[in-house]
C-alpha cells in the first residue's frame, strides 16, 4: 500500500488557481496491476463521489477492480485532502495536485480532460469548464482586456 502523487506542470498566461472542480471531477488514468504488471489499454476515470466497499469490510476506495490477467482485486482511492490548485507562482514547475492511496493499482498515465477552472490573475474573472485534453487552452479576459491561456500541460507521478 503506497501513496502516489500526480504532479502537473504548465505555462499559465494571466490565469492562476487552476483546479479540478467538484466531487464529480473525472481523473482519467491508465492503471497498472501491482501484482503482474498488466497495464489497462483504455482510459478509466475515478471520482471523489464514487465509493466502493472493499471485500471483508476493510473500508472503501474510489475504484475496485479485478485484474484481467492475474485476477487479483486491486483498488485506488483519491485522497480528497490532497487536492491542490496550480497557481501562477508554480508556473513551469511540477507541483502535486492530488495524491492517490494505491492498493495494487498504480496510475501510470493521466489524461486531463474537462472540469478544470481557473481565474484571471488581476481581474479574478472565473473561467469554468476548462478542457485540457489538447494540453493547451486559450480564452479572453474581458475585464482585464487580455488574452489568457494554459499551455504545455504535462504531468508525472511520484511516490510519496
Amino acid at each position: 500500500m503506497g501513496k502516489i502523487a500526480l504532479q502537473l506542470k504548465a505555462t499559465l498566461e494571466n490565469v492562476t488557481n487552476l483546479r479540478p472542480v467538484g466531487e464529480d471531477f473525472r481523473w482519467y488514468l491508465k492503471m497498472k496491476c501491482g501484482n503482474c504488471g498488466e497495464i489497462s489499454e483504455k482510459w478509466q476515470y475515478i471520482r471523489l463521489m464514487d465509493s466502493v466497499a472493499l471485500k471483508g469490510g476493510r473500508g472503501s476506495a474510489s475504484m475496485v477492480q479485478k485484474c484481467k490477467l492475474c485476477s487479483r482485486e486491486n483498488s485506488i482511492e483519491i485522497l480528497s485532502s490532497t487536492i491542490k490548485s496550480y497557481n501562477v507562482e508554480d508556473n513551469e514547475k511540477f507541483k502535486t495536485i492530488v495524491e492517490f492511496e494505491c492498493r495494487g493499482l498504480e496510475p501510470v498515465d493521466f489524461q486531463p480532460q474537462a472540469g478544470f477552472a481557473a481565474e484571471g490573475v488581476e481581474s479574478r474573472t472565473i473561467f469554468s469548464d476548462i478542457n485540457l485534453q489538447e494540453k493547451d487552452w486559450t480564452d479572453y479576459d474581458e475585464k482585464a482586456q487580455e488574452s489568457v491561456g494554459i499551455y504545455e500541460v504535462t504531468h508525472q507521478f511520484v511516490k510519496c
